[in-house]
């Protein structure tokens, strides 16, 4: 929790680690304590779990916080830790904040609450409400809206941001580029803005963004830490080379829905003792294999302990 009075500290690339399950459907926390120590020693820049990677609307509430327990202690505060903590339910996402608050993270991410499809008032209200909770905690605000329906608009963005002190920042998981423009644009570049799409990490820094959370970053943590860093140091060409040279992994994230191809792939490393997924969710079929195979052998080159 040292960063968590400063979270300017929380930049560069933060990666969003799977949750792992043993073959029969149960937390693998071994695994996931070793996911950790590998994220660290590759030199990412912060940790994250829970997310949209993490599959955190297949776990209890009990599971999550575990989860979240664990990481914590991998973490020991060697870098920032700011666990996914939101759900579709207030009680569920005050609860496991609150654990993940105690447990030392530097800031907790706060999903859009989905299928409910609130307005913007209504959006307003309910981050509002964890922010009076948790004075505190730096909370980041979750915009994934092909996951939940619902966008959370760069006016209701910054009302947030002005109103709450502890509102500090936001994860934009949306292809929509000019979103990422219009936040920065109406709260300024005090405000945090980390991509959580893969392709657009890069692009963003050019705007002011502090980093990304970028799923690829399970298959090649080094190779997207350094991109941030050749960025930062002014080497802009070595940034884009890496970022071109990543988009075999990226599509390979998403042949099938996220997080199966990269449990598959980390399974087949042995890095995971499984590479189970949870319903609704299922393996990888063996058309989906061939091709991230495929692009397996095509981004080989960026894979960690491969460059």
């Amino acid at each position: 929790m040292k960063f968590r009075s400063d979270p300017t500290q929380i930049k560069g690339s933060v990666a969003p680690v799977i949750t792992p399950f043993t073959s029969d459907g149960t937390l693998d926390l071994p695994s996931l304590r070793g996911l950790v120590r590998r994220q660290l020693e590759a030199g990412s820049h912060g940790i994250s779990i829970g997310g949209s990677t993490g599959e955190p609307g297949a776990q209890s509430v009990a599971e999550r916080i575990e989860a979240i327990k664990a990481v914590a202690e991998e973490v020991a505060d060697a870098v920032p830790f700011l666990p996914g903590t939101g759900s579709a339910k207030l009680g569920e996402t005050v609860e496991i904040t609150a654990a993940a608050q105690s447990a030392g993270a530097d800031a907790a991410l706060i999903i859009t609450p989905y299928y409910a499809r609130p307005t913007q008032e209504g959006l307003y209200q309910w981050y509002a409400t964890i922010a009076r909770e948790f004075p505190d905690l730096p909370l980041i605000i979750y915009n994934v809206p092909s996951r939940t329906a619902v966008d959370i608009a760069p006016g209701t963005v910054n009302r947030l941001y002005r109103d709450f002190g502890n509102i500090v920042g936001i994860k934009e998981t949306t292809k929509d580029f000019e979103h990422f423009s219009r936040v920065l644009h109406k709260t300024g570049t005090g405000f945090l803005v980390w991509s959580g799409i893969e392709l657009l990490g890069l692009p963003l820094l050019a705007l002011g963004g502090r980093g990304f959370i970028s799923a690829v970053s399970n298959l090649a943590p080094a190779a997207v830490a350094r991109m941030y860093e050749a960025w930062e140091a002014g080497d802009h060409a070595t940034a884009r080379e890496l970022h071109y040279g990543l988009h075999p992994l990226v599509d390979l994230l998403f042949v099938e829905t996220n997080p199966a191809p990269l449990k598959y792939v980390l399974h087949k490393q042995g890095l995971i003792s499984s590479a189970r997924v949870r319903e609704p969710l299922t393996a990888l079929t063996a058309q989906g294999t061939l091709r991230v195979e495929e692009l397996l052998r095509e981004g080989s080159g960026l894979l960690d302990g491969e460059s």
